[in-house]
C-alpha cells in the first residue's frame, strides 16, 4: 500500500459531510425533523473551515520546509 500524507482538511471536510449525513438520515428515519435548509449552513461551514485548515496546514508546511532546507 502507498504512502500519503496526512490531509487535515479533507479530514474536516469528511466529518462535515458526515454529519450533514447523519442529519439527512436522522430526518429520513422519522428521529426527528429537520428543514429542508438546514443543511446548507452545515455544508458550507464544513468546506470553509476545510478551507482554512487546509490554507493554515500548506502555511505551517511551507514554514518547516524553507527552515530544515
Amino acid at each position: 500500500m502507498l504512502r500519503h500524507e496526512f490531509q487535515p482538511g479533507r479530514l474536516v471536510a469528511g466529518l462535515c459531510f458526515t454529519a450533514a449525513g447523519a442529519v439527512c438520515a436522522g430526518d429520513a428515519g422519522g428521529l426527528w425533523e429537520t428543514p429542508w435548509f438546514a443543511i446548507v449552513p452545515l455544508v458550507v461551514g464544513g468546506l470553509v473551515l476545510a478551507g482554512i485548515t487546509a490554507g493554515v496546514t500548506r502555511a505551517i508546511r511551507r514554514r518547516g520546509g524553507a527552515e530544515s532546507g
